[in-house]
């Protein structure tokens, strides 16, 4: 049991870098060029072609039926479309862990699609100049983790030689979490658990929450607000969100897909999945959303409608798999393009944002089921999409 309670928290701490995709290499995508246009109101008005998204949720519910532990089959699933300012699509198929039926408007925890709001966060700090991206992250924050004098840029691209929990660090940390699932957590208590010897600044890149636990910290340091307030005033206002949360500063709202945890239990307590999994995460993991609005705000951000393209490009970055708070997806999606986003994955739900600059579409995809194989849903999904967006 304490194993298995370990191997989900490292779920959403891990954020699904690569145990959630296909594991082919990543190649470098497109970036926006120039702003995108207002993103559409008008929804997608062809029964056929709504029909043909549709279809392919229906599928993953209908695998998992029969092949549940296929690792494109979810329990449930909720995707969104926004293409440019032609039109929008949301759907919904199957149900939560609790049996309750899924709708569009259903949040979830996306996980570490949380780190596409930190690292946007700090180059709009940067931007006002109130972080130094080239400044020793122990400017901001005295920690064992900064002591190196790694700087804030490094941090953000995970090549600040901080490595991540070890096994036995989450071990231990989900045995505390689920012994009090209920309990709210510091981003600094939940560091206590990292154990990991510290690398040179400038390491090669290397998946690490714990750089995002303290970017968190920085991020509240400077602006001396809580870190979801931060975010709601400086990206979720300007971008135009209406249902994303991020815990447990703000709560989810309802409609919630419900899980069976081990680390959480089986009493809900309001938040995705619970207070100690979701406050424990912070700047790493602690967002809860519906598939629209991580549509939205993916649209927003790599189409440049929230921050200057200058900060967008930054994010995106040159080459290797990691940005700044942005994965670089690989061909795995087909002839659509080239994506940008960020997967997430959190006890009970994975989720993937990917926005196709090249076509101004972003799309979230978001499953009511832990540790699935989110890219090889996605593919499936954009190969029908393809069609639709073609010309």
């Amino acid at each position: 049991m304490r194993a298995l309670v370990a191997v989900l928290l490292s779920a959403v701490l891990v954020g699904c870098s690569t145990s959630c995709s296909s594991g082919k290499p990543e190649t470098v995508p497109t970036t926006p060029g120039r702003q995108f246009p207002a993103p559409a109101v008008n929804g997608l008005d062809d029964a056929q072609a709504t029909a043909k998204l549709q279809a392919v949720l229906n599928e993953v519910v209908a695998q998992f039926k029969t092949s549940p532990d296929v690792e494109t089959a979810a329990r449930g699933v909720t995707a969104a479309v926004i293409f440019g300012d032609r039109w929008a699509w949301t759907g919904a198929a199957g149900n939560d862990a609790l049996g309750e039926k899924l709708r569009a408007s259903t949040e979830m925890a996306t996980a570490s699609i949380t780190k596409t709001f930190v690292a946007t966060e700090v180059l709009r700090l940067a931007e006002k100049r109130r972080i130094d991206l080239d400044a020793p992250l122990s400017r901001y924050v005295k920690h064992r983790l900064t002591a190196k004098n790694a700087t804030v840029r490094q941090y953000l691209a995970m090549t600040a030689g901080v490595p991540d929990f070890t096994p036995s660090d989450y071990d231990k940390m989900a045995a505390d979490l689920a012994g009090a699932p209920a309990r709210r957590w510091t981003a600094r208590q939940a560091l206590k658990y990292h154990t990991s010897a510290l690398g040179a600044p400038g390491s090669p890149y290397v998946y690490s929450s714990a750089s995002y636990l303290l970017v968190g910290m920085a991020i509240e340091a400077v602006t001396k607000q809580p870190l979801a307030v931060a975010l709601r005033n400086d990206l979720v206002k300007p971008a135009g969100l209406s249902r994303v949360a991020f815990q447990d500063g703000e709560r989810p709202q309802e409609p919630i897909a419900g899980s069976h945890s081990k680390v959480c239990g089986t009493i809900p307590d309001g938040f995705i999945p619970c207070r100690s999994v979701a406050s424990s995460s912070a700047a790493a993991g602690s967002m809860a959303a519906d598939a629209a609005t991580v549509a939205r705000w993916g649209y927003q951000l790599y189409g440049a409608r929230v921050v200057p393209l200058e900060i967008v490009n930054q994010l995106i970055g040159e080459d290797g798999p990691y940005g700044l708070g942005t994965m670089r997806f690989n061909s795995t999606f087909g002839a659509i393009g080239e994506a940008v986003g960020h997967r997430g994955n959190a006890p009970g739900y994975t989720s993937l944002l990917a926005v196709i600059p090249s076509r101004r579409i972003s799309v979230a995809v978001l499953l009511a089921d832990g540790n699935k194989n989110v890219d090889g849903v996605m593919s499936k999904f954009l190969t029908a999409l393809e069609p639709l967006v073609a010309g």
